[in-house]
C-alpha cells in the first residue's frame, strides 16, 4: 500500500495534490489535518483531490480541503495548480476544458506550462453566506475593538473585502489578531474569507488575506478576486492587478461582475508517504 502526491505552489500558496483513485483511504478531516501539518505531516495550505468526473463534458472533479479538515468550495490558486497538474499529467491535451468543483464548473484557458486564466463565473453581492445582506452586499461589523465597513462578495466561496485608507494602514494590521473574529462573525453562517485592500494606482491594489480555515496566507485567488470586485464597485479600473505578499494576480472584472483570474502555478516536488506515516494515517478515522 502506497500513497503518492505532488506539492505545488502559486504565489506561496502551497497545496498537496492527490488522485482519489490512487489513495489507500478516504480523506477524512483528521487525515487532512495530519497531512497538512508542517511538523507532523507533509505540510500545506490544503489538499487538492482529483478524480474522474461524474458528468460528461468534464476532464476531472476537484475537491479542495482546508488544513483544518474542512472542505472549501473553491480556491483560485488551488484551482490553477490542479488545472496545470491535470495538463502535465496527461488528463487532457486541450488548452481549454472544464472541471467540476463544489462551487460549479470552472473553465480554464492554459497559456503555458505554468500560467492559465480561469473563468471564475459571475460574482454575487447577495448570497446565503451573508443572509442579512442587501442587494449591494454592504455591511458593518465590530471585531478586534474596531468597526469595519465591508463588501460581501460570493465567488464560489464567501469573501469579506475591507478597504483601508492607505498602504501604511494595511501593513500595520495584525491579521491573526482580528481575522478570526471576522471569519467567525455571526453575519456569516458558513464563516468567511477576509481581504483587506487599498488602491495603489490605476487598475492596481494591494491586499492582505485571512483565509477561512487557514489563517493569514501569502496569497489567495478568491481573496484577490473579492478585493478586486470591491475595488471595481468603488470606481476602480479593470483589469485589476492585485499585489499580494506572494506576488501578483490579474483579475478582470466585467460590468456584469463576470470574473477571469490569471496567474501562475508550479510544482515543488513529488513524493511518496513513508510507511510509518501511512500507518498512522490509516489508523485515523
Amino acid at each position: 500500500m502506497t500513497m503518492t502526491f505532488e506539492k505545488w505552489q502559486a504565489l506561496g500558496n502551497d497545496y498537496l495534490i492527490v488522485e482519489r483513485d490512487r489513495l489507500p483511504f478516504a480523506l477524512t478531516p483528521a487525515r487532512v489535518r495530519r497531512l497538512c501539518d508542517r511538523h507532523l505531516g507533509l505540510g500545506g495550505d490544503g489538499i487538492l483531490e482529483l478524480s474522474p468526473p461524474d458528468e460528461p463534458g468534464f476532464v476531472a472533479r476537484l475537491r479542495i480541503f482546508n488544513p483544518d479538515g474542512s472542505e472549501a468550495e473553491l480556491s483560485g490558486n488551488g484551482a490553477r495548480e490542479a488545472i496545470l497538474y491535470l495538463r502535465r499529467r496527461g488528463w487532457t491535451s486541450a488548452d481549454q476544458f472544464s472541471i467540476q468543483t463544489v462551487a460549479g464548473e470552472l473553465r480554464p484557458t492554459i497559456q503555458s506550462e505554468t500560467t492559465c486564466t480561469v473563468d471564475m463565473g459571475r460574482a454575487k453581492l447577495r448570497s446565503e453566506d451573508y443572509p442579512a445582506g442587501d442587494a449591494e452586499g454592504l455591511g458593518e461589523l465590530e471585531a478586534g475593538g474596531r468597526t469595519w465597513r465591508f463588501q460581501h462578495v460570493s465567488i464560489g466561496n464567501p469573501q469579506c473585502a475591507i478597504e483601508v485608507p492607505d498602504a501604511a494602514a494595511l501593513e500595520a494590521l495584525d491579521l491573526p489578531a482580528v481575522g478570526p473574529d471576522i471569519e467567525h462573525h455571526a453575519f456569516f453562517p458558513n464563516r468567511t474569507n477576509v481581504s483587506w485592500w487599498t488602491r495603489t494606482g490605476e487598475g492596481a491594489i494591494r491586499a492582505r488575506i485571512f483565509e477561512r480555515g487557514v489563517g493569514e496566507t501569502m496569497s489567495s485567488g478568491t481573496g484577490a478576486t473579492g478585493a478586486a470586485v470591491a475595488s471595481v464597485l468603488r470606481g476602480g479600473d479593470s483589469p485589476v492587478t492585485v499585489h499580494l505578499d506572494g506576488g501578483e494576480l490579474t483579475v478582470d472584472v466585467q460590468e456584469d461582475l463576470h470574473v477571469d483570474l490569471a496567474g501562475w502555478a508550479v510544482p515543488v516536488y513529488a513524493g511518496e508517504v513513508s510507511p510509518d506515516l501511512l500507518a498512522e494515517l490509516t489508523a485515523l478515522d
